[in-house]
């Protein structure tokens, strides 16, 4: 994800966020005036920004202060203006009590506010980086844009006020929220990272103008699709002001690609990625001491496989145990100097491609658009995100939040980098949840009748769907519980069948396949007994809804289903030139993602005979050598994605 959270309690105000993130992640002297600190570091001022900034008696735009910013964030939510309405209200007679509580924005919070990082991805701020100013504005310009259409997004449909006995009422924030923007320009490595720390008030008024508290959970829960709709945004505004185009890259093999500017040599993006290869590193460590852990009785601990819950977690412990001290900040004018000559001494990549990265990105992005048209079918893109994310989330069971945030991913897939209609993404969503998803929702409570929290699965018209779902009120049986993750309670270290575990990737993006190109045929085989010209149409746009390698072959109306890569319809689709990458798979590189799905499987099974081989022995299990060879993961190859751990 481009966008992180995190909570900002009152006393995190002062430790973290007044002596740091105000000064660009520097170090603040004491006693030094923020105005001051923030021009020594060269940095910006904060702006405000949001709806909610009239009811307060300020601006878009207006420059953040050091006491706005203490009574909001640091005094447990109070009005920016407070010390000035308590020294007004003690200038006529009211008593400090009154004129302290005419100052608050209701009742006192611990949690003032969420900290959202935005940051664009490594290409555009590359281009940034290492582009002439006028590039540089336009980025900036575009960054902070897709930041306001975000921030508009929450208010609109994401932030909610509790009130009432237990929250049992919730109501949209009618005067929107507040914000503090924050401007950063490098990462804890020295290398360079735009990045905006937007600090988002709880506070908001009700209907009755009363303040009440946002709930911070819903912005947790919303978080992947506000990333995602970032990542989108600023994609498509880049691209359109700079005449560029974004491509497919994948970064980890087995996951799904990310979307680049093209044109952008990758060794750029690994000269920026130190820190993260640390990360990977250290990561690395932790995955074989969690998958060798063994107990008293010589057993396994945890897995022989780390989950991705277990994986995520692992990631966040590398970050802290690297995490490097913030160097001192300097003007971004001597880092765009400093930044150029070392890519141009240490990345690898020639002076001339340096020296005209956005010529090269221009053109790059002109052969795209030759042989790729951006179509989005609404209702085979609906196909195509139902697929993902019924196979992606556990047991199959998801949320509209998750929907949308697959349908922005989609999106910026098929556009490439161009701007879309307003509203498209909510299209997708609800073509796919009245079409392809099944509500098995039980609204025993409030919450679960409100639709965010409605619960769905995947309606397929397949007879053997691919993968084992277990019911969603099915009580869970002992012997088969997921493996555990650090900091969880023990559990036992083994389920009997290895359709309990996390499935691999290559798997999964195997039954997204199968299951969306069953359905997308039966839509073929419909198309063609109402006329040839529409199953044509279907065959040509098929590719809004399967790119890449994900592409299975459809049987023609009057004929069986094919195991084999029907050639004929990928050499039609290449001549149509709607398709993305996937038009240039041969197949030599598919039988080479089914080799790798064959062996993965292989190996999968090859692990749980070996373990429950072992359980049936007799005897205290020891530990030896060659087992922890076994269960060592591989180390990973150079890590291609961007400054993480920031």
């Amino acid at each position: 994800m481009t966008t992180d959270i995190k909570l900002i309690t009152a006393g995190q105000m002062y430790r973290y966020y007044l002596r740091q993130t105000v000064v660009g992640d520097g170090r603040r002297p004491a006693r030094t005036p923020l105005a001051k600190a923030q021009e020594e570091a060269g940095v910006p001022a904060g702006r405000w920004m949001g709806r909610g900034l009239a009811a307060l008696g300020l601006a878009a735009g207006d420059v953040v202060t050091e006491a706005q910013l203490r009574n909001l964030f640091g005094e447990r939510g109070r009005h920016p203006h407070a010390d000035l309405i308590e020294a007004d209200q003690l200038a006529v007679g009211k008593s400090p009590m009154a004129a302290w509580k005419a100052g608050a924005l209701g009742r006192r919070v611990k949690v003032t506010g969420v900290d959202l990082v935005f940051r664009p991805q490594p290409t555009i701020y590359l281009l940034w980086a290492l582009g002439d100013d006028e590039t540089r504005r336009v980025i900036e310009a575009a960054h902070e844009r897709a930041i306001e259409r975000v921030l508009e997004w929450i208010e609109d449909q994401v932030a909610v006020i509790r009130f009432g006995k237990d929250g049992v009422y919730q109501v949209r924030p009618p005067g929107g929220l507040v914000a503090a923007r924050y401007r950063h320009y490098e990462a804890r490595s020295g290398m360079p990272l735009l990045h905006d720390h937007l600090m988002l008030s709880v506070k908001g008024q009700r209907l009755n103008g009363k303040w009440g508290s946002v709930h911070s959970e819903v912005l947790f829960e919303n978080t992947v699709a506000a990333s995602a709709l970032y990542n989108e945004i600023v994609m498509a505004e880049v691209c359109e002001a700079l005449g560029l185009a974004s491509e497919p890259r994948t970064v980890t093999a087995g996951r799904r690609p990310v979307m680049e500017i093209a044109g952008v040599p990758h060794e750029l993006i690994r000269w920026t990625s130190r820190r993260s290869d640390q990360i990977a590193a250290c990561r690395a460590d932790l995955e074989h001491e969690y998958v060798t852990a063994v107990d008293d009785d010589g057993n396994l601990k945890f897995a022989p496989e780390v989950s991705e819950k277990a994986r995520a977690k692992l990631n966040q412990i590398a970050a802290k145990m690297t995490r490097p001290t913030k160097q001192q900040t300097r003007p971004l004018a001597q880092l765009r100097a400093w930044w150029k000559t070392s890519a141009i001494l240490t990345s690898g990549v020639a002076v001339d491609v340096i020296n005209s990265l956005l010529e090269r990105a221009r053109a790059a992005a002109a052969a795209i658009r030759a042989r790729i048209a951006a179509v989005v079918d609404v209702a085979l893109a609906a196909v195509d995100v139902t697929a993902m994310v019924f196979v992606m989330n556990k047991d199959g069971f998801f949320h509209r939040r998750h929907l949308l945030a697959e349908a922005r991913r989609h999106l910026a897939l098929v556009l490439r980098g161009r701007r879309r209609e307003p509203g498209l993404d909510e299209k997708i969503v609800d073509a796919a949840i009245a079409t392809h998803c099944l509500d098995i929702s039980e609204p025993k409570t409030l919450r679960g009748r409100m639709p965010a929290y409605r619960l769905y699965t995947a309606r397929w018209p397949v007879s053997h769907p691919p993968t084992r779902r277990r019911p969603p009120d099915a009580e869970p049986d002992p012997s088969h519980r997921p493996p555990a993750v650090p900091g969880d309670p023990d559990t036992p270290r083994l389920p009997l069948e290895p359709g309990e575990w996390d499935i691999p990737r290559v798997p999964l993006l195997y039954d997204r396949a199968v299951i969306a190109s069953t359905v997308l045929s039966a839509r073929l085989r419909a198309a063609s007994r109402t006329g040839r010209a529409l199953y044509d149409d279907v065959v040509v746009h098929q590719q809004a809804a399967m790119p890449e390698q994900l592409l299975i072959p459809f049987p023609d109306a009057d004929s069986e289903p094919r195991s084999a890569l029907d050639l004929t319809a990928l050499r039609a689709l290449k001549e149509s030139r709607t398709g993305v990458e996937a038009l240039d798979l041969t197949a030599e590189r598919l039988r080479h993602l089914q080799d790798a799905f064959t062996a993965a499987a292989d190996r999968a099974r090859a692990t749980m005979d070996r373990y429950a081989d072992r359980d049936d022995a007799d005897g205290v299990h020891s530990v030896r050598e060659d087992d922890q060879e076994v269960h060592r993961p591989h180390q990973p190859g150079p890590h291609r994605g961007r400054e993480a751990g920031h």
